[in-house]
């Protein structure tokens, strides 16, 4: 008996990536805007950004994406309210299911939001430069990567969060979701449990970020044991517990920097550090720069004047 097999039909098919970016803006950055003759989408991961599209002006807000088609002129600004994080990614498609997304503007799901992460990952890690310069055309590649088969990744992950997004958002979706009896009960349930545990703790964090908490008094509050809260971070983001609260507030910490709301002592005050000079530490052990050094350098790109530190 002959095995006959199959070529599998690819129905979205990424040629050349031209740039993977995370920006880090300011609350008053303005990017005056261009065309290319190739695909771009951007997403916003915190804050809300306006947006140009065409002959069409728009707010993106956190968890949104939008897409540009070959040739459209496209800009982003600010809002002056929030510090926006954007990631913007382009690259060839000539396939035309890509025309799917033509003028859209998507709400991310999870699966979407991990796939996003998974591609900055990979991009650390192809790429010979910072990945938040916007005036960089050309983005050169590491000889050889970091990692074995990042390039590779980096497209099929691209392919998949498109195809999983248009998946979600036609009504084809449906038909091809597992069906729920052929799922095993037992592992989903606690997979979702665990994952509660996750959002419930993060949030938690998130109205505590002024405070100095410990792991104890996290169990104790989110009535959950010590051993299996860090085997859930571990598994869900890779960080000890303290590790994330710390990365966190340190997150918080630059995004007051760019909104220029406050000084250094008053962002150490804020988020609960005992000293400035603590603050400054803990704030470079994580960015690699001092907070002077992060002013400066996010204000030096705003202005056009980027530089490696």
């Amino acid at each position: 008996m002959a095995y006959n097999g199959f070529l599998p039909e690819n129905v979205i098919n990424i040629g050349k990536i031209y740039s993977i970016h995370y920006f880090e803006y300011m609350s008053d950055f303005s990017f005056e805007g261009e065309s290319h003759d190739f695909w771009e989408f951007i997403c916003v991961d915190k804050g809300e950004v306006e947006v140009t599209g065409g002959d069409k002006k728009f707010i993106l807000h956190k968890g949104e994406i939008a897409f540009h088609e070959p040739n459209e002129f496209h800009n982003v600004t600010a809002t002056g309210t929030i510090a926006p994080n954007l990631i913007v990614i382009s690259f060839q498609c000539d396939d035309n299911a890509i025309y799917y997304f033509r003028k859209k503007i998507l709400k991310m799901d999870d699966v979407e939001r991990n796939l996003l992460a998974s591609i900055i990952f990979e991009a650390r890690h192809t790429f010979q430069c910072r990945l938040d310069d916007p005036y960089l055309q050309n983005m050169p590649l590491k000889q050889p990567p970091d990692i074995f088969g990042s390039q590779q990744m980096i497209r099929l992950l691209i392919e998949q969060f498109l195809i999983h997004l248009a998946r979600r958002y036609s009504a084809s979706y449906t038909s091809v979701v597992r069906p729920k009896d052929t799922m095993p009960a037992a592992k989903s349930t606690k997979s979702k449990n665990d994952i509660e545990v996750y959002s419930l703790v993060t949030e938690y964090m998130k109205e505590h970020i002024r405070s100095h908490v410990t792991i104890e008094q996290i169990c104790k509050d989110n009535l959950v044991g010590r051993s299996r809260l860090q085997k859930i971070f571990k598994n869900q983001c890779g960080l000890g517990i303290i590790d994330y609260f710390s990365k966190l507030k340190i997150n918080t910490a630059k995004e007051l920097i760019r909104s220029r709301h406050m000084n250094f002592t008053q962002i150490s005050d804020y988020l609960g550090y005992t000293s400035i000079h603590y603050f400054s530490r803990q704030f470079k052990k994580e960015t690699g720069m001092t907070p002077s050094e992060y002013a400066s350098s996010i204000k030096a790109m705003s202005e056009g004047k980027f530089e490696e530190y």
